[in-house]
């Protein structure tokens, strides 16, 4: 029986080297590993990594599928992080469907959970894409509130995130 952490760091690394469908296999033996060994929670995190390696691939129907569901696992276990990241996926799996309502509304479900979690980077980078979908399929107005917010809740905002926050504010 293969050691499913040894299956995940080789996945880890086909990804790092952008070998995305090699990752791809290594994320899933890693995850049925995992769940033979009952270990849920890791199984769970390796069908995410399944997930953006997909994505990476271009293959986002794939990428939906191995993501869906495991939010309700890391939810069983009150891990708000990792239900938020898995939301993310899921979002970001939708919004490469072109399904974009729906990806807003995952997104916004990720970046509420980020928030109750302390994660205030995570939030923003959750929020923005929801704001790009937004800013993409003209709700200029709703796009820029959004932007905003998720501005807000950047712990160490940089020099263009600032101006860009100055920037949004005239739109108001």
């Amino acid at each position: 029986m293969p050691d499913p952490n040894q299956l995940a760091a080789q996945g880890k690394l086909a990804f790092e080297n952008k070998q995305f469908a090699a990752a791809a296999e290594l994320f899933r033996r890693a995850a049925d590993e995992f769940t033979a060994a009952r270990q849920e929670l890791m199984a769970a995190e390796m069908m995410n990594n399944l997930s953006v390696a997909y994505l990476q691939a271009g293959q986002a129907a794939e990428a939906l599928t191995a993501a869906l569901g495991t939010d309700r696992i890391f939810e069983q276990a009150k891990d708000l992080k990792r239900q938020g990241m898995a939301l993310g996926n899921q979002a970001a799996a939708l919004e490469g469907l072109s399904r974009n309502d729906e990806a807003i509304a995952a997104y916004e479900r990720s970046a509420e959970l980020f928030a109750r979690a302390g994660e205030g980077d995570l939030q923003a980078m959750v929020m923005k894409s929801a704001a790009a979908i937004k800013l993409k399929t003209g709700r200029l107005t709703d796009s820029a509130f959004k932007m905003i917010g998720s501005l807000d809740v950047k712990d160490n905002p940089g020099f263009l995130e600032r101006i860009l926050k100055f920037l949004l504010r005239f739109i108001k």
